[in-house]
């Protein structure tokens, strides 16, 4: 079975950190781009921070650039996204995507077109004092 697992969300007050994770299970990361996105009730789903396979180019949002950093080990067939700095208004559920589209996209483009064949559930982020 393919999937991708998101772990790690929480409730933090703002200004603290999180770290999330990315699994995936049935297949492998090292060949794929992967991104984060988010979704916060009633608003669309947004590409926030994306990495590349080949060579470990990053993608990041205006909102959380500073913030937030992607990074991959492909050892354990993980994507971490640390969030630090937190604000009320990163509160949303965290999906992880894996795409594995030839030629692979930009970051960039990941992130902007929302692109990915394989989806997690997501994780909830809920930034409140």
């Amino acid at each position: 079975q393919l999937r991708l697992v998101e772990s790690g969300g929480g409730l933090v007050q703002p200004g603290g950190s999180l770290r999330l994770s990315c699994v995936a299970s049935g297949f492998t990361l090292d060949d794929k781009g992967v991104g984060w996105f988010r979704q916060a009730p009633g608003q669309e789903r947004e590409g926030i921070s994306c990495i590349s396979s080949a060579n470990g180019t990053t993608h990041h949002d205006d909102s959380v650039k500073g913030r937030f950093t992607i990074s991959r080990d492909n050892a354990k067939n993980t994507v971490y996204l640390q969030m630090n700095s937190l604000k009320p208004e990163d509160t949303a559920v965290y999906y992880c995507a894996a795409d594995d589209a030839y030629p692979q996209p930009t970051p960039q483009r990941m992130c902007v077109r929302k692109l990915g064949a394989y989806w997690g559930r997501g994780t909830q982020v809920t930034v409140s004092s």
